[in-house]
């Protein structure tokens, strides 16, 4: 019950934490929407500054060089544009019987023939509807509007006008005073952190930085080319003015998915207004999906999520949220947005949810699928995953990556409650069953984790030759016991005898037997965290009646240190301790060398 109110609380907690944050965002708008481009927009000039800088240039002139730039590209292509609309716009209605030709014929008889109908329908009901009153004639009233009247819509479209032009305005202020102030922003924000976190926030920055200013250079190269495409297909298919509608959307692509079906419409609407048949339109049509499917399905998903770390699904999903809290402004800075959610995740360990929910990296690894689909009691499909990883890597590397980690969830979920009989019985099972499976497994990268080429040499001589025996003791339960097993077949693997005990099953008079063949080495293995103590006092039995032999304790998956380990066994310590598979077969075979030269 405690884990399930630790779990409500931190959940509560988010909640309202993410309830707040959008608060922010949806009543702090006004002035978060022009910071936002403003910072968008200096990422992107920020390579041109710094590349002015080292030629010498100072930072204030550059700055202001590259914003005059900005806006004299930016006004000039507008007033470009504008024209050239103007210009569409006044030669349109000359194709009126064109248009209306086109749409007439796309009625058939039969829609024809239900308007006729809804026709009559109406005219009865409203025949049916009459009486005195409705014969009655109406006094017509006109509205005459005042002075004041006109005075107010002056007033509206004058605000219409102006408030985006202030707020452009706004936004090349803001974007002056942090290029120039660059410097300054990012001490800042260092300040805030600590120092204790000023390697994290520096780490941080630079991410941030880096993937948005990759993502708007990109976004403008792949627009560029888009638009460049589109209009050398619409001048090929004779559409007037190819190159304005090859601009406009080139430019509207950067607003997502509403910008890009904009970009098509209007020279769409165009080539109807003007062909005689249909044959042009198709093909404007047939243009655009020929450039738009390649570009979202493989050119944008290759470059951006891989550049920007942010996954497919989670670009569509920002674009709806920070629409709908921002408007159109929203849709536009929407990826930059996300991109910095996904960066804070990758670094604040508290946040870390943000970059497994939206970045790239949403794979489980094969340990945490295994254990899943064990959870699942989905055997056939863990045995598969398992099977899968064999096909590149080494069996140690399985059981080291893989089996180790889930037999280690397993116990500690068991001991936490969180598994019942039921599951953790069928995670054994499984295991145990895949284990045993293994046994005969031979690859072709059996050798893959030799730590060099004369131990390689050295096996192929006598690859069979067993110089000493080896004993490999449980200490601990089921899963314990299973991990004892695998250890048995990679030592097996090495050419040595090896025999299998549990503690309760060996008696002193065996121990002290064993003790006459100086050779033999004990394997004492188990599980963390559950199994120190018993391995402890295993190994304080097996070292009083076996003072000269070489000892093992193996602790699959512990990551203190051997040393601290040696010291927390007292005095009747183990010769080694090992925390893993492979250092296992490399310490057999380091003793293998030690006792061929005496």
């Amino acid at each position: 019950m405690s884990l399930v109110r630790n779990i409500q609380s931190a959940a509560s907690g988010y909640v309202v934490g993410f309830v707040g944050i959008v608060l922010l965002l949806l009543f702090a708008k006004e002035l978060l929407i022009p910071l936002a481009f403003a910072l968008v927009l200096s990422l992107l000039l920020l390579p041109a500054v710094s590349w002015l800088q080292k030629r010498g240039i100072s930072r204030k002139f550059a700055v202001l060089m590259m914003s005059a730039l900005t806006c004299v590209i930016l006004l000039g292509g507008a007033y470009v544009l504008s024209r050239q609309l103007l210009n569409v716009a006044e030669t349109l209605p000359h194709y009126r019987a064109n248009i209306e030709a086109k749409v007439g014929s796309l009625h058939s008889s039969a829609q024809r023939s239900l308007e006729t109908a809804i026709a009559l329908v109406e005219d009865v009901t409203g025949n049916l509807a009459g009486g005195p009153a409705a014969q009655t004639d109406a006094m017509p009233v006109r509205v005459v509007g005042t002075k004041s009247d006109q005075l107010l819509a002056t007033e509206k479209l004058a605000g219409q006008v102006l408030y985006p032009l202030g707020e452009i305005f706004v936004v090349i202020i803001f974007t002056i005073y942090m290029l120039m102030n660059w410097d300054d922003l990012r001490h800042r924000l260092l300040l805030l952190a600590g120092m204790s976190n000023i390697n994290l926030m520096t780490r941080a920055l630079d991410d941030a930085t880096a993937r948005i200013s990759r993502y708007l250079v990109m976004q403008l190269q792949v627009n560029a080319c888009y638009g460049l495409l589109f209009g050398v297909g619409l001048a090929a298919l004779g559409v007037p003015d190819a190159t304005l509608w090859g601009v406009i959307a080139g430019a509207l692509r950067i607003v997502p998915f509403v910008g890009t079906l904009t970009g098509m419409l209007l020279p769409l609407v165009l080539s109807i207004a003007v062909s005689s048949g249909w044959l042009v339109p198709l093909g404007v049509l047939g243009l655009f999906l020929l450039l738009e499917i390649p570009a979202v399905n493989f050119v944008e998903p290759w470059l951006f999520s891989s550049r920007t770390g942010i996954s497919s699904l989670a670009l569509l999903a920002s674009a709806i949220f920070w629409s709908m809290l921002w408007g159109w402004p929203g849709l536009i800075l929407s990826t930059p947005l996300t991109v910095c959610l996904v960066v804070v995740g990758r670094h604040v360990p508290q946040l870390s949810f943000l970059h497994s929910l939206l970045g790239t990296n949403a794979k489980l690894s094969p340990a945490a699928h295994l254990y899943e689909r064990l959870l699942a009691m989905d055997q056939v499909e863990a045995l598969s995953i398992a099977e899968k990883y064999l096909e590149s890597k080494p069996l140690v590397k399985l059981y080291d990556s893989v089996i180790v980690p889930v037999l280690s969830l397993a116990e500690e979920d068991t001991h936490k409650g969180a598994l019942d009989a039921l599951q953790s019985k069928f995670v054994l099972l499984s295991m145990g069953e895949l284990v045993a499976r293994l046994t005969s497994y031979r690859s072709k990268a059996s050798d893959d984790d030799r730590s060099d080429s004369s131990v390689k040499l050295d096996a192929l001589r006598a690859p069979h030759q067993k110089e000493f025996a080896v004993v490999c003791l449980t200490a601990g339960g089921h899963a314990t016991e299973l991990t004892t097993l695998m250890l048995t077949q990679l030592i097996e693997r090495e050419g040595h005898q090896t025999v299998m005990f549990m503690p309760d099953t060996i008696s002193d008079d065996i121990l002290s037997a064993l003790a006459a063949e100086k050779d033999t080495v004990i394997f004492i293995s188990a599980l963390p965290p559950f199994a120190f103590a018993q391995a402890r006092a295993v190994c304080q039995r097996v070292r009083t009646l076996m003072p000269d032999n070489r000892i093992a304790m193996a602790l699959w998956g512990s990551t203190e240190d051997g040393e601290d380990l040696l010291e927390r066994f007292g005095t009747k310590r183990p010769t080694v301790v090992l925390n893993s598979f492979s250092n296992a077969v490399r310490q057999v075979r380091s003793w293998r060398r030690a006792t061929r030269n005496v």
